[in-house]
């Protein structure tokens, strides 16, 4: 039985963008050891059919669809697929992305717009196919994946941070919408950081070095258990994953300015390391296809990351451990009210 809480069922209906690698791997895996039934979506033969074998190992069902998510039609006729084949969608997951590591007048135009076609109008077509079958129902949700890059821009990101920011605006106006209706439907956002994913070695660098995570670097399974959890705790409007998420966002809500020179000091050097890049780059094709490679859902970066984030249990019991911290700073107060009357 789960112990994530009341909202969660077993065995729910769930789908899941850019499931062939990284976080979108490791999160299907998660989903599969609860028993679910997961839809992957994605591009890559090899990491679909790799993913599919890993979910129905740990336990759940899978479905393999072949999508590109920027094409809303053929998103659409995936979720028709999910529900033709499981009966109805309980939680979609988008995650699905790309990205271009180079100085913005390096980005070319037709470059700049993939990366917000699949990053940004992925998940709103993502958004938009979930809610046709979801809104009859009233009930259904759905989790956007997101990063401390959807407040805070970085150097060499511009296409992404855009895709990112543009993703937090659009998902703030939904919830809105959904709350107005008095909708069953909910939808939240998690913010990551750093992660030990394959996209170092699959996103298109035009940098002198190789392409990094800035550090610390945490474990996709931080993300994926974050995900999941989020998936059964949607009233709550987004989570912040990991300490070096909550100081960014944190330091940009009061002192963006000065952020913004820390971050031009130290963040181009901070986004790569030493090596020339190297890998296919998936931007306008999957990156396992001609390759016939299999990334999974780590990186290169095992040594130096982390599987375990205080910050995100901290953030999943904020509830239970502010009424610890308001009961324990009453009975303070209780006991130096008494205190002169003891004298």
């Amino acid at each position: 039985m789960s112990t994530t809480g009341t909202s969660h069922r077993l065995g729910r209906v769930v789908v899941v963008t850019g499931a062939s690698g990284g976080v979108g791997r490791a999160t299907v895996r998660a989903f599969a050891a609860r028993g679910d039934k997961v839809a992957l979506l994605a591009r890559g033969r090899e990491g679909l059919a790799a993913a599919a074998d890993e979910v129905e190992r740990a336990g759940g069902e899978a479905l393999v669809v072949g999508v590109d998510v920027s094409d809303a039609k053929a998103v659409d006729d995936a979720a028709q697929q999910v529900v033709d084949t499981f009966g109805h969608i309980d939680v979609w997951v988008n995650n699905a992305f790309t990205g271009v590591f180079a100085p913005f007048t390096e980005v070319a135009p037709d470059e700049f717009r993939r990366v917000t076609e699949v990053t940004y109008l992925g998940y709103v077509f993502g958004t938009r196919a979930a809610l046709r079958h979801m809104l009859p129902r009233d009930r259904g949700t759905i989790v956007q994946v997101g990063s401390a890059l959807a407040y805070r821009g970085i150097p060499l990101q511009s296409a992404y941070c855009g895709a990112k920011h543009a993703i937090q605006g659009f998902n703030e106006s939904l919830r809105c919408e959904l709350l107005h209706a008095r909708s069953g439907v909910r939808t939240t956002m998690v913010q990551l950081p750093g992660l030990n994913t394959p996209q170092f070695d699959w996103v298109l660098n035009r940098m002198p070095g190789r392409a990094r995570p800035v550090a610390p670097v945490y474990q996709p399974e931080v993300a994926a258990r974050a995900i999941v959890h989020a998936s059964s705790h949607a009233r709550r409007r987004e989570y912040w994953v990991g300490g070096s998420t909550a100081a960014t966002l944190l330091a940009n809500a009061v002192i963006p300015g000065l952020l913004d020179r820390y971050l031009a000091r130290t963040n181009v050097d901070a986004q790569q390391e030493e090596g020339r890049p190297e890998g296919p780059a998936n931007l306008w094709s999957p990156a396992d296809g001609p390759h016939g490679r299999d990334f999974g859902a780590h990186g290169r970066f095992d040594d130096e990351s982390t599987d375990d984030s205080p910050q995100q249990w901290l953030s999943r019991n904020r509830g239970w451990m502010g009424a610890a911290l308001t009961a324990g700073a009453a009975a303070l107060a209780a006991r130096k009210l008494a205190a002169p009357a003891r004298r």
